[in-house]
């Protein structure tokens, strides 16, 4: 069957007259734009996007609009990713946290982990080292190779080196024969298990998640101090979530990080649950890192 003019011109009207109206349901509904985040960097993409497709889902359905979860692979990507809005919501490590919100006016603290407000470090050694679990910093470590995780990871870089230029009072390279930055608090693990480096720093949670699934062998690597405490992880938002969303925005995203009770959501972190948080508590991170010159 052939069409007239007439017929083309009623059928077109039709269809765009059915995306207009699409379009306005999913303004509507709040599905025109999506709200995108990331977590802590992992260079296993696949692993991050499993544990955190539960959050994603969680989130879509308590904000009422698409939700997406973007993984990355350093805390470099994860902070550029916040700083040009390819992601709206970042769960950083303290230093991270305070770099990223840097960067974009209004940013805040919003959410962190129960866990988070007494955070600490595990230095670690492998065991050919001979060296022994202490309540005191062990000095014996100066002098052999050491390796941080991410250069901007407050837990396995800022501190441990904060504790290392204070109580040895040299900086790492004038401590150790070597230094090295893993990238990842796993990768510090498998690096000094296999004896890459005779002895390391990590992040607490990550070392005991990794002993619980059975990744570590105490025949081979052993914790030999831990830290004093410190505030670290937090979820961070954009200062303009409220602009790009609609207003208070930003109040939706802490209550539905609040209200998490689901444990596979939690245990992705692991976190036994999320608490409020704010810019000032990492005051002292700040100050921390402007003494180490990490920051200005």
């Amino acid at each position: 069957m052939i069409l007239s003019l007439k017929d083309i011109f009623l059928e077109v009207t039709s269809y765009m007259r059915n995306i207009i109206l699409i379009s306005l349901l999913l303004i509507s509904t709040g599905f025109a734009k999506t709200f995108y985040f990331t977590t802590q960097p992992d260079h296993n993409t696949e692993k991050l996007k499993k544990n955190y497709a539960a959050l994603a889902l969680y989130l879509q359905k308590m904000l009422h609009i698409n939700v997406q979860f973007i993984p990355t692979t350093s805390y470099d990507d994860s902070i550029s990713a916040f700083s040009s809005n390819k992601v709206q919501l970042a769960w950083f490590g303290a230093l991270a946290g305070i770099k990223a919100r840097a960067s974009v006016k209004g940013s805040s603290a919003i959410v962190q982990g129960f866990e988070d407000t007494q955070f600490y470090s595990y230095f670690i050694a492998n065991t050919s080292t001979k060296l022994k679990k202490s309540n005191r910093f062990p000095k014996d470590i100066e002098g052999k190779s050491f390796t941080f995780g991410s250069p901007e990871s407050t837990s396995g870089r800022l501190m441990p080196e904060y504790y290392i230029r204070w109580i040895l009072r040299k900086t790492p390279q004038q401590a150790f024969s070597k230094v090295g930055f893993s990238g990842s608090h796993s990768k510090t693990i498998t690096q000094v298990q296999n004896g890459e480096y005779q002895v390391g720093v990590v992040n607490y949670s990550v070392w005991d998640k990794e002993l619980k699934d059975g990744k570590i062998d105490t025949s081979k690597v052993k914790i030999i101090w831990k830290s004093l405490k410190y505030p670290d992880y937090q979820f961070s938002i954009r200062g303009d979530v409220d602009k790009q969303f609609g207003a208070g925005f930003t109040q939706k995203v802490q209550n539905a990080l609040l209200g998490i009770k689901n444990k596979e959501i939690l245990s992705a972190f692991p976190r036994s649950r999320f608490i409020k948080a704010n810019n000032s508590q990492y005051d002292i991170v700040k100050g921390v890192a402007q003494a180490v010159g990490l920051i200005k």
